[in-house]
């Protein structure tokens, strides 16, 4: 079972239905091999505005400028229950992207959700290896889904 916990904040909005968020997180914690028949899989997600999103990247990554999503592994696995940690995505710079991309908004959050899924698991693409291994995972994940390549031009 995973326990999603969705949050906007004041001002924020999606048009998007939770389940297909839930979705796309199982189909990363499938994809990664994560037994969730035995344990209850937990994780928060803050949808954000420009402000919160840059004072997070700003005290957390010394960036201090709004960005996709950021993401917050708990890294908490006990007998039963595995607390993924917690995901923050920006809605204005998604919408943003979505547009230059020529994608929906549903298609690119549900990426940044699987984005951000992978690196609540340790995935990371900071070298060019790393990158090639994530984004290859990111695109199994969201063919399974039925969407494009988030990475094609």
């Amino acid at each position: 079972m995973i326990d999603f916990n969705l949050v906007a904040a004041p001002g924020v909005t999606v048009d998007c239905d939770e389940q297909q968020l839930i979705e796309a997180l199982a189909a990363v914690l499938d994809d990664a091999g994560i037994e969730r028949e035995s344990d209850d899989v937990s994780v928060d997600v803050r949808l954000v505005d420009e402000a919160e999103s840059a004072d997070l990247n700003g005290r957390f990554r010394d960036k201090p400028y709004a960005t996709n999503v950021l993401s917050f592994p708990a890294d908490a696995r006990l007998p039963g229950f595995f607390a993924l940690g917690d995901l923050v995505i920006c809605m204005p710079v998604v919408e943003k992207e979505a547009a230059v991309q020529g994608k929906t908004v549903v298609a690119h959050l549900l990426h940044m959700v699987v984005h951000g899924g992978f690196h609540l698991l340790g995935f990371d693409h900071i070298g060019d290896d790393e990158a090639e291994i994530m984004e290859a995972a990111e695109r199994r994940v969201m063919a399974r889904l039925g969407y494009a390549d988030p990475y094609a031009q």
